[in-house]
């Protein structure tokens, strides 16, 4: 690249050589591919700071979902635990000492389950809902509306709010009509 003369007049105005105008229009046209790749390298730095924000954010609430329903696993592995205390409770026994050491040690062990997060369904008399309930049977009767669950065979436990298990439940079905 060539340094152009330049002469100044006496008012102090710059007068170039004609012959620059070309190295003029080439520094100008090199301005602005430089301004427009800083513009674009700037953008690309942008975005990638905004994808790592975004991935951090998403990593942070990823780890926080984990710790939170961590234990989801080991309470869905007791709730058959669980099942066979309620059963337990529910036979009558002669010997009122151990009726009442079943029901204390249901009770707490429950109530721990519960404050963990175990959430009970509450399912007999409600509309069947297929989200959270696992049809085992379904008898025809005129005696409640179409599709009511009508007895629960095995609880169903939401942990968190999230589905750990549906519940088995008995549907009423309208019969056919002849």
């Amino acid at each position: 690249m060539s340094v152009d003369k330049v002469d100044l007049t006496s008012e102090g105005q710059a007068q170039t050589d004609p012959n620059s105008a070309p190295d003029v229009a080439a520094l100008t046209a090199e301005r602005d591919q430089l301004a427009a790749e800083r513009d674009q390298l700037k953008d690309q730095l942008l975005r990638s700071q905004a994808e790592f924000q975004n991935f951090r954010k998403r990593a942070e609430r990823e780890k926080l979902e984990l710790f939170e329903y961590a234990s989801k696993e080991a309470i869905g592995v007791l709730l058959p635990i669980l099942d066979d205390f309620e059963r337990a409770v529910k036979v009558q026994s002669s010997d009122k000492e151990y009726s009442a050491g079943i029901d204390l040690i249901y009770n707490r062990f429950y109530e721990t389950l519960k404050k963990l997060g175990l959430e009970p369904i509450d399912s007999q008399g409600k509309p069947f809902d297929p989200q959270i309930h696992h049809a085992v049977d379904m008898v025809e009767t005129d005696e409640v509306p179409d599709h009511t669950v009508l007895d629960e065979f095995q609880r169903g436990y939401n942990f968190k709010g999230r589905l750990l298990r549906p519940a088995m439940v008995k549907v009423a079905v309208q019969p056919a009509s002849k």
